[in-house]
């Protein structure tokens, strides 16, 4: 992604634009010679001398396209400026990156959720102790909002066009007077991988088109930070950390702590990665008429940070997903300490099977709850609930079964059939294309520096 935005491929692509303009004007009969296009295809790539002849000419002249312009001159024949077909370029393939790394984050995070398909888990709302998961199905739930940023950026992708090659204002004046004006002739077929050209535009493309790219990154971010802030908070309950290597400190003056950095990493690029929108939203609404400049700055400042922070966000969820740990006896413990008041609806109705009256039942387990919650609360005990249960005479009728009642399988409902239904039937279709089980096939896991 940084050698997508840097430079030196910035005027590679204007430079294969040119050539591709060429080529095309050459097809359609202006007196192109082939030594002409030959020079281009041999000076794609800018030599120090040529990047040092470029600054030198944009110091001059205040105007970086014509001073790459008159570089590409000095080694190859002149070619028109259509420049912002450059940017639409770097758009799209750098959409295309961004769907291939969410492909293999969701890949990892899909074998995550079918490990621990059926490993019962507290479930929290307001987090505060609810019934039952497991640590597969919660996995799931992050796995179907990456599936729909998927969805989101392949839309992006795929509904780009290409400026085409239209003039400074997007008449066509120009090209009009050079094929005489045969309105036949008057565009050009375009040679770099898009499937339209958009029909009328400006000087420029629609800064719109940023705006419709830049929302799905924005997106993703609010994902990645919920994943991430879900793990941090697994991590604090010490039931699930990222990875941590033997070497590694997690804080400069309490060496025991593991403090989930790259986490905490992840939530602060992503908040990043979702103000930059706004960048889009204000620049596409203040462009006067058919172009102003003012978007140039912010434009070459937004539109590279959106895709490296997203890039950094998925290649760091990537490495954490690669590595997560979970702790399944910390998880049965803290199941055993809320377990017992979610299965006293199971003890009554075992009562009532066994001959027993609802109300009657009802009653007892309320008196024993809050004794129980008593030794938890006020005095910092373990809950003995189910050891008041097997006390009391009234449940011998069912102390036999209080094992099977209490065993947190029979809690978890369909949640690991859910997460298998959920993987054949959703993740394995999105991930099927070849281009895509290429990628996950040849990817590796990430190594972070830092």
């Amino acid at each position: 992604m940084a050698h997508l935005f840097s430079p030196a491929n910035r005027f590679y692509t204007w430079r294969s634009l040119w050539l591709n303009l060429a080529i095309a004007e050459r097809e359609l009969g202006l007196p192109i010679s082939e030594e002409a296009i030959e020079q281009m295809k041999a000076n794609l790539h800018l030599t120090p001398e040529q990047f040092e002849t470029a600054a030198q000419e944009e110091k001059k002249r205040r105007h970086d396209v014509m001073a790459h312009v008159h570089t590409f001159g000095t080694v190859a024949p002149a070619a028109a400026g259509i420049i912002h077909n450059a940017d639409l370029i770097f758009l799209r393939t750098g959409l295309t990156y961004l769907i291939n790394s969410l492909a293999v984050l969701i890949s990892r995070l899909s074998t995550f959720a079918e490990e621990y398909r059926a490993l019962p888990t507290l479930g929290f709302t307001h987090f505060q102790p609810a019934q039952l998961t497991t640590v597969g199905k919660r996995a799931t739930l992050w796995i179907q909002e990456l599936l729909w940023d998927l969805r989101n950026i392949q839309r992006a992708r795929d509904d780009l066009g290409f400026r085409g090659v239209k003039g400074t204002t997007g008449t066509q004046a120009s090209f009009l007077a050079l094929f005489d004006g045969d309105h036949q002739k008057a565009w050009v077929t375009e040679l770099s991988g898009f499937s339209y050209a958009y029909p009328v535009t400006s000087q420029t493309y629609s800064r719109k088109v940023d705006i419709d790219v830049l929302a799905p990154l924005a997106s993703l971010g609010a994902t990645a930070h919920k994943i991430a802030t879900d793990i941090r908070l697994l991590a604090n309950l010490k039931e699930m950390e990222e990875p941590f290597e033997s070497t590694q400190i997690g804080s400069s003056a309490m060496a025991y702590k593991r403090n989930p950095m790259r986490c905490e990493r992840v939530c602060s690029l992503s908040r990043h990665l979702m103000v930059l929108h706004q960048n889009a939203l204000m620049t596409s609404s203040v462009q006067w008429f058919e172009r102003t400049l003012d978007d140039s700055a912010n434009r070459r400042i937004t539109l590279p940070e959106a895709f490296l922070t997203a890039d950094i966000v998925l290649s760091t969820l990537q490495n954490v997903s690669e590595g997560l740990v979970v702790y399944p006896k910390v998880i049965a413990k803290r199941i055993s300490q809320e377990l017992p008041f979610m299965a006293t609806e199971n003890v009554i109705m075992a009562m009532v099977k066994a001959g027993g009256d609802r109300q009657e039942a009802h009653e007892h387990i309320r008196v024993l709850s809050h004794e129980a919650a008593h030794q938890v609360k006020n005095l910092g005990l373990e809950n003995d609930l189910i050891d008041r249960i097997r006390r009391d005479p009234y449940f011998d009728p069912i102390k036999g079964q209080l094992d099977a009642l209490l065993d947190p399988a029979s809690f978890i409902g369909r949640a690991p059939e859910q997460v298998d239904a959920f993987l054949k039937d959703w993740v394995v279709p999105v991930l099927a294309p070849k281009d895509l089980q290429e990628v996950i096939q040849q990817s590796k896991k990430v190594e972070l520096s830092v």
